[in-house]
Parts: C-alpha cells; structure tokens; sequence
C-alpha cells in the first residue's frame, strides 16, 4: 500500500558537519522564542530554512537556500539511500536509555481519501498555508514528518542496527536526546525496506502540517501540469518511519492554555459544575499526578487556584459531534466539548483558528504562565497512549489539534530532501 522510496539526501558539507550540533534546530512548530534568537546567531542553523525570520520568510528562505548550493554549504549524496536515524534518549527521573529506531525516505504524498497515509489529529490552517509557501518557494523539506507503521516480526530492525555502526552525524541536541544518523545504499538491502512497507498503512504521528503543506504544493502542481503522470518529484514527501511495535516510543501530554476568560471565573466554576465534578486543592504542583490514570479528569489552574475536575460519566452521552466513537472517548475531546465549546461558547472551527488557545507541553511552564497573569486558566492533561492513537486513525476520525507530542521530536537539519525535479533522481541511476 504504502510506497517509499529512497533519496539522494542534501547534507551538510563534512568540514561544517563536524559540529553539526551548531547547525540543526527544532521542528518550526516547537522552537521557542528564546531558542530561535540564539539559533538564528549562527548564519548557517537549519532554522534559517525552517523558520526564516525575514519579511518574506518564503522568499528569503529560497534565496538563502540556492547560495548555500552555489557556496558548497551543503551537498547532495551521489547515490539514493535509506537514512537510518536513531535517538538515544532518557525520561526525567530515570538512568535508563531508550533508543527509537527508525529510518527516513520519501514517501508518495497520498491524499487522506486513500487510507493509505491515516491522520489522527486536526490542523491548524495558518501553519499549513507556512509550510505550503516554503514548500513551493524553495521546493527543499527540511525535516521529515514522523510517520509509524506496525511490523511485529521486526524484518528491517537488523539492517538499521548494522548501519548504525557507521554513522554519517552524530550529536547531542536541544531535549538532551543523542541524534545518530547513517546511510544504506545497498540495492538489495534497501529493495528489503520498500517490499516491507508496500503492504502497509501508515499512521501519521507528527507533521500533521508539514504533510498537509505537501499535499496542497502537489494539488497546485497537478493542476498546473497537464502531462503529470505520478512520478514527478512533487508526488513524495519526506517521512521518518518508526515500528509501532517497538518499546521505546513515548507520546507526552500537550496541556491547553486559554489566555483570557470571557467570563468572570465564578461563572465559570458554576458552569463547569453543569457537567464536571470539581475538587479545590492546595498545592498547584499535584495537578499533573493527581489526574494519572483517571478517565475524564483534569488539571485545571485558574488564577492561583489548583482544582481538579472530572466529568460527570452521565452527561458524557450530550456529546453531539459528528465524530467516531472511538473520539468521543478521549479525554481531549472531553475537554474541547464541554470546556471549550459548551461552557465557554468556542466552536470546533474556531478553536482550531483562535488566538487565545495556546499548546504547552511543560506542566511547569503551564503553572508559571498563569502565575505571571501571562494566561487565564491551564489545564493539565493526561497523554495519549500508542493504542488509542491506532483505534483513532483506523476509526477515520481526527483528534483535537496538538492532541500528541511524540518524545522525542525529531531534529531539523541532519537530512534535507529536495524535491526539485533535476534533483529528485540521477537519471542514469535506475536500479531503484
């Protein structure tokens, strides 16, 4: 089903990439305010390609990107490969080291209407219209999207573990989490990787955006092209793909932050209480525990005052979306339906669009926020297990936006992946 295929990688050159910790960067939509204006000091960051800073952030991005061609800045690899991409990694609190495994190739951007590509999650228009225009100025993908497929007899894991050994980037990056990037460019090894993915769905679990940017670019250009046949560089988009089956995924809670209340906060408590059971507490820092485990509950931080709040399993039923059952079920869609939409008079399109919702995956910096009168109210939420991420695609149904924060985020600037015609394939290499 699912039809990858591999890529002939720009990189950094070798005498740059020997600190290439210097020229990588978080993924657009997670680098903060503080991270961008220390990363933007170095002339050649990736972010100058992700999240240029200019008037014209497309154009200047385009620009920039051509002279970093002419001036040998990065370079393309000769030959198509597979790029195996582990992260090695530690959860707060713990000595032990995971490592997601998995691998970066390109990908034929497959309409949603194909159940080839699945979504679990909502957009948000104005980042995808950002991403289409960078997409179309510099016809670069500077970070791949993270997709998952499901391989229980781990077939692909040995080559990737025997790649490894021979690294092209290795580096420490900004979570903390030690990147390793290699190539495999052995025909037979990677003819193995396409035959594996060929019978499978994919899910989508980060780049939501990204892979919607590509397919609005592929859209224009089909309508552009009156001789398009399928194979042109514009059908594929840059994907890292991970086994679901593997033990060291982790999906981390993004909490809701609304920046101001429309109305007065004992309103609001009594509203709530319509639909929530609602416990006062002492101390702001239980909020995040308090609510481990618990169907329906939340942390709620409303000016100095720590609550916890559940629904009330009886009114769970007044849900009168339009969504899959499976949907209804999550926390998140609890939480947008009741809080967001009936108490507080936020529609889902709207939610979707407002400014006065923010996604925050720090709890401390939830609390600080609204300590500093920077926001009105957060809520603390539990994150979304692996399976309920699986029964939500397969549903066909889509989660609130920024309902999962897959940890770790994969890193900006190790790969990059044109999809400019003249680049896309050698035309003397045909073995793939």
């Amino acid at each position: 089903m699912a039809e990858i295929i591999p890529l002939r990688g720009w990189r950094y050159n070798q005498e740059l990439s020997k600190d290439i910790q210097d020229l990588t960067s978080p993924l657009f939509d997670v680098v903060s305010v503080n991270q961008r204006a220390a990363l933007y000091q170095n002339r050649y960051n990736s972010i100058h390609l992700s999240v240029p800073q200019e008037e014209n952030p497309a154009g200047a991005a385009a620009v920039r990107l051509q002279t970093w061609k002419t001036e040998g800045v990065i370079k393309q690899d000769y030959l198509p490969g597979i790029y195996v991409y582990y992260q090695y990694y530690r959860l707060p609190g713990s000595e032990q080291e995971y490592c997601r495994k998995g691998f970066m190739c390109h990908i034929r951007a497959y309409d949603w209407s194909e159940n080839v590509l699945l979504r679990h999650e909502n957009t948000i228009p104005a980042s995808v219209n950002d991403r289409t225009e960078l997409l179309a100025a510099t016809h670069m993908q500077v970070s791949p999207t993270h997709g998952l497929y499901t391989d229980p007899d781990f077939i692909l894991e040995k080559y990737m573990d025997e790649s490894i050994l021979a690294p092209l980037h290795e580096s420490e990056d900004y979570q903390g989490v030690r990147d390793v990037v290699a190539v495999i460019q052995d025909v037979t090894v990677v003819h193995q990787f396409l035959k594996v993915l060929a019978d499978k769905q994919v899910l989508l679990a980060d780049g939501h955006h990204r892979y919607e940017g590509s397919l609005q670019y592929r859209k224009s250009q089909m309508a552009a092209n009156p001789h398009h046949t399928g194979k042109e560089a514009y059908n594929y988009h840059f994907i890292y793909l991970t086994n679901t089956e593997a033990h060291d995924l982790r999906i981390l809670p993004t909490h809701r932050l609304l920046i101001s209340l429309p109305l007065e906060n004992e309103v609001f408590l009594k509203k709530l209480e319509a639909y929530f059971t609602i416990t006062a507490l002492t101390d702001p820092y239980d909020l995040n525990e308090i609510i481990v485990g618990k169907k329906w509950a939340f942390g709620m931080y409303l000016r100095d005052k720590p609550y916890k709040i559940r629904l009330k399993p009886e009114v769970h039923d007044q849900i009168t979306w339009q969504i899959p059952a499976e949907v209804k079920d999550l926390d998140l869609t609890v939480l947008h339906y009741f809080v967001l939409n009936k108490v507080l008079g936020i529609t889902p399109e709207s939610q979707r669009n407002s400014d006065q919702i923010q996604y925050i995956r720090s709890f401390a910096e939830c609390l600080a926020r609204v300590d500093h009168h920077e926001a009105a109210v957060a809520f603390i939420t539990n994150g979304v297990t692996m399976e309920q991420v699986k029964t939500v695609c397969y549903s066909g149904g889509l989660m609130p936006q920024k309902s999962t924060f897959f940890y770790p985020k994969v890193i900006s600037g190790l790969v990059f992946s044109s999809i400019k015609q003249n680049e896309f394939y050698l035309e003397n290499i045909t073995c793939f």
